[in-house]
């Protein structure tokens, strides 16, 4: 069985480094994409400190809409170019952001968040998939070392979820 390592007290590259072997595993002998996506979600959210919310929203051709997450009920749909999530989207670049209440649009699904990071998932051929997005009670929680981190995770689930995702269609 696979066990969730609690916070480590390696530098925070090293962690995300460590993280990331963990996550390949993880999902390395699953086939179902949505599976994965809950498995993944919950293993970040037990894996990093101070985290209130961590997971998916997909792009249904038109917006986002919640996926697996671990945390407080979410905003099911968001507007590509709305919120950082859309953002995120629209723009296909990481959003980190120090203080969600200096984001112009911010869209609070939970109070208690105070800062957020998300990162764009996109297919090898453009095709926009998803963000994944991960908030913080604490302000200025993720810094550019997060991103890359988080970036680094994402690539590990496209890379799972994309051959399965495109049999299941």
């Amino acid at each position: 069985m696979f066990e969730v390592s609690p916070a480590s007290p390696l530098s925070k590259a090293a962690h995300y480094d460590e993280l990331v072997a963990q996550a390949r595993a993880l999902l390395a002998d699953e086939t179902d994409w949505i599976a994965n996506a809950a498995n993944f979600s919950a293993f970040v959210f037990h894996s990093l400190s101070d985290l209130n919310w961590a997971g998916f929203y997909f792009h249904d051709g038109r917006e986002l809409v919640v996926g697996p997450f671990q945390g407080k009920p979410a905003c099911v749909r968001i507007a590509l170019g709305k919120g950082v999530c859309g953002t995120a989207a629209q723009t296909r670049q990481t959003q980190v952001v120090r203080d969600v209440h200096e984001f112009p649009g911010h869209i609070a699904c939970d109070a208690a968040s105070q800062s957020e990071i998300v990162v764009p998932l996109v297919a090898p051929d453009g095709t926009l998939i998803g963000v994944w997005d991960v908030d913080s009670p604490v302000v200025a929680r993720f810094d550019a070392q997060d991103a890359k981190g988080m970036e680094a995770l994402c690539a590990v689930f496209i890379e799972a979820a994309l051959p399965r995702a495109a049999a299941a269609s």
